[in-house]
């Protein structure tokens, strides 16, 4: 390819080199943002040489290459740009967030801090779900290896907030380290465990009035912490003199941070975490199926909110009063629902390597871990998850029209068999429940496949 003459079309399509403002690439497209994006030739930037397509979202003018022919597009590009002095690649996300609309800016943002992290959740959420399989198969696995396997299992998702605190920090521009110090703070082992506190394991610490426990699988919390953190480092920042900023401001930092994760934003999650509760037992009790549909459709957004581990409080209580437990079979049609949308959505990518990523960050729901799945592709367009809401409901439908209920908890999904071996009915209908949740979250990312596949390929 040409990549002179490549870049000669480009620049000629787009206005000149003094229309670009920014510029970026990907694994496939060269993205460009204009100062004036009424002087781009739609027809002229549909024929650059070597371009296999051309589109404009978002505030962002693509031309797509191809992984690999785009490095050379691009090194060709800014080679001229330099040249020109024209153009700066250092905010173009800060530009290309100028044009997104809140709810976009919202997705994009939950997306830069998360999907970092996708490739340890993806494989030790694998190993979780394996443990858990060959536990319930009765495999038998002695104290030391098993000690091991909980090591392997465990290990990401008890630390998650230290993850997502060090990712969101970094995010909004503050020192990531504080945010990895703040993030070890919420979950140290001082703390009571936060699955074990919701499990009646363990009792919170009681300070000042106030129920203190550790912030394990906390999602929302540590991205909050992130952004509190990069803001309270560069206020202190402004009035910290130069020759103190070392010290004092981390020091500041750290003790108000600490200080409002665990009395203020604690307290704040005790109380939803208690309305969670007592709707889900209200809405599930809803007549004609309402409440199983709502729970199947929205279950996964509990797990978002990092509030699920509550959730086993409900399932022992309907374990112990009527020896069923619904909950199971309605997480496990909401998982179901999420997972038929992101495999549609994979096959909607454009790169192969997204695609593979997608593929790869879905598997663990087949084991009953769906973090991996929602912020790696779900939540990237509110329209994929939707349909995967669509399909939870139909599935916890299903569910009510089935009467079915486990007599266990602790598993979903394909592990979630086990809880049905006695009865083969049951089984069936658990799998139908599955089969239809997947197939109408899947059908209904392909209705609207034009739309998302702008969206995922921008």
């Amino acid at each position: 390819m040409n990549e002179q003459q490549t870049i000669n079309d480009v620049i000629d399509a787009v206005g000149g080199t003094s229309n670009v403002k920014n510029y970026e690439h990907c694994a496939t497209r060269l993205r460009l943002i204009l100062k004036d994006d009424q002087l781009v030739d739609k027809a002229k930037a549909e024929r650059v040489t070597g371009s296999k397509g051309y589109f404009f979202h978002t505030g962002q003018h693509q031309f797509i290459f191809g992984t690999g022919k785009v490095n050379q597009v691009y090194e060709a590009f800014a080679k001229e740009m330099d040249q020109t002095e024209t153009g700066s690649q250092q905010a173009f996300k800060e530009d290309a967030y100028t044009n997104l609309s809140p709810v976009q800016k919202v997705v994009r943002t939950l997306s830069d801090v998360l999907v970092p992290l996708i490739p340890a959740l993806v494989t030790t959420g694998l190993l979780m779900g394996i443990r858990g399989l060959l536990v319930e198969l009765g495999v038998p696995i002695s104290a030391d290896w098993y000690a091991m396997f909980e090591m392997l299992t465990d290990t990401a998702f008890a630390f998650l907030p230290v993850l997502i605190a060090y990712s969101a920090t970094k995010k909004f521009g503050g020192n990531p380290i504080i945010g990895i110090v703040v993030g070890l703070m919420m979950v140290s082992p001082q703390l009571p465990n936060a699955w074990s506190v919701a499990s009646g394991d363990a009792s919170p610490l009681h300070l000042f009035g106030l129920s203190i426990s550790g912030y394990q699988g906390s999602i929302f919390p540590a991205i909050i912490v992130g952004w509190l953190v990069s803001k309270l480092e560069h206020w202190f920042r402004k009035f910290v003199p130069q020759m103190m900023d070392l010290i004092v401001t981390p020091f500041l930092t750290i003790v108000v941070m600490l200080t409002l994760v665990l009395f203020a934003l604690g307290p704040i999650l005790q109380v939803a975490e208690k309305a969670v509760i007592n709707s889900i037992v209200y809405v599930v009790q809803a007549p004609f199926g309402i409440g199983y549909m709502l729970y199947g459709g929205l279950q996964q957004l509990i797990v978002i909110t990092g509030l699920h581990h509550s959730l086993s409080i409900v399932e022992l209580g309907l374990l112990n009063t009527t020896g069923e437990n619904v909950l199971q079979v309605l997480g496990t049609a909401s998982m179901a629902g999420q997972f038929g949308a992101a495999i549609a959505a994979a096959f909607l990518y454009r790169d192969q390597v997204k695609r593979s990523n997608a593929i790869s960050a879905a598997i663990p729901t087949l084991f009953g871990i769906t973090e991996p799945l929602l912020f790696g592709v779900n939540l990237r367009s509110m329209r994929i998850f939707v349909s995967g809401v669509i399909g939870g409901a139909v599935g916890g439908f299903m569910t009510y029209v089935f009467q079915l209920a486990a007599t266990g908890m602790g598993i979903t999904f394909i592990p979630g068999l086990l809880l049905y071996t006695g009865d083969l009915t049951a089984m069936l209908k658990y799998v139908a429940v599955i089969i239809v949740a997947f197939v109408v979250g899947f059908v209904c990312v392909q209705v609207q496949r034009g739309r998302i596949i702008k969206e995922i390929n921008q």
